[in-house]
C-alpha cells in the first residue's frame, strides 16, 4: 500500500510548535514547503545524501529540540552510511522520515534500490534506532507524528508513497537567504 507523500508530511507537520525540519532536494523540500514556509525549515537544494548528517549535527548542537529529517528513498540510499554513524551517536531527539516512491524523482525515476528489495526499516534497525515505524495504514501516520516530538529516537519512520507528482512548492533557494533565516529563528528560540 502507498499513500500520498503531500499528505504524509502535511499530517506529519500538523501542530509542529518549535520542531526543526530539514528536508531533502527535490520533491520532500516541496511538500514541507506546500505545508507552509516556516523559518525552522531548513531546506537543502543541492546536497543529495547528506540531510541526514545536518540533522544529526542539529540534533546534537541542541540536545534539547526535536528534529526532523524529511528525506526520500534515493537521497536515503545515497547517504546509507549516516543511518551507522546516527545509530552510534544516538540522538534521542532525531528522527528520519524516508518517503519512499522506490524512485528516484530527480533524476529520471528509475527505480530504486528499495524497489529492488532494499529494507531502509530493516537497515536502521541493524543500525540501533530505537524506534521504527513503518507506515502502513493510516492509523500509523499519527504514531510517527507523535514520534517526531517524543525524544524517543533514533526514529526512522519509513512510508511507501506513489509516484505521482503534484505542484512544485518552491521555497527561496538561495542558500545563504535560508540558512541565516534558520539562525536567526534558533536564535529567538532559545
Amino acid at each position: 500500500m502507498s499513500f500520498d507523500r503531500r499528505e504524509i508530511v502535511k499530517r506529519l507537520l500538523s501542530d509542529r510548535g518549535d520542531l526543526l525540519v530539514v528536508s531533502a532536494l527535490g520533491a520532500p523540500t516541496y511538500d514541507v514547503a506546500a505545508c507552509g514556509d516556516a523559518s525552522l525549515n531548513f531546506y537543502l537544494w543541492g546536497a543529495m545524501g547528506g540531510a541526514a548528517m545536518v540533522g544529526l549535527g542539529l540534533a546534537l548542537a541542541l540536545p534539547d529540540r526535536s528534529v526532523a529529517v524529511i528525506t526520500g528513498d534515493g537521497e536515503m540510499l545515497m547517504g546509507l552510511g549516516s543511518l551507522a554513524t546516527i545509530g552510534v551517536k544516538q540522538p534521542a531527539n532525531l528522527a528520519i522520515v524516508v518517503l519512499d516512491n522506490e524512485h528516484y524523482g530527480e533524476t529520471g525515476m528509475q527505480a530504486s534500490h528499495t524497489h529492488a528489495g532494499i529494507d531502509l526499516s530493516g537497515i536502521a534497525q541493524a543500525c540501533r534506532f530505537k524506534t521504527v515505524i513503518s507506515i502502513a495504514q493510516a492509523q500509523d501516520i499519527e504514531n510517527a507524528r507523535r514520534a517526531l516530538h517524543a525524544n524517543i529516537g533514533p526514529v526512522l519512520v519509513h512510508a511507501r508513497v506513489g509516484t505521482e507528482e503534484p505542484a512544485r512548492v518552491l521555497p527561496s533557494r538561495d542558500g545563504q537567504e535560508v540558512k541565516l533565516r534558520f539562525m536567526q529563528a534558533l536564535k529567538r528560540n532559545w
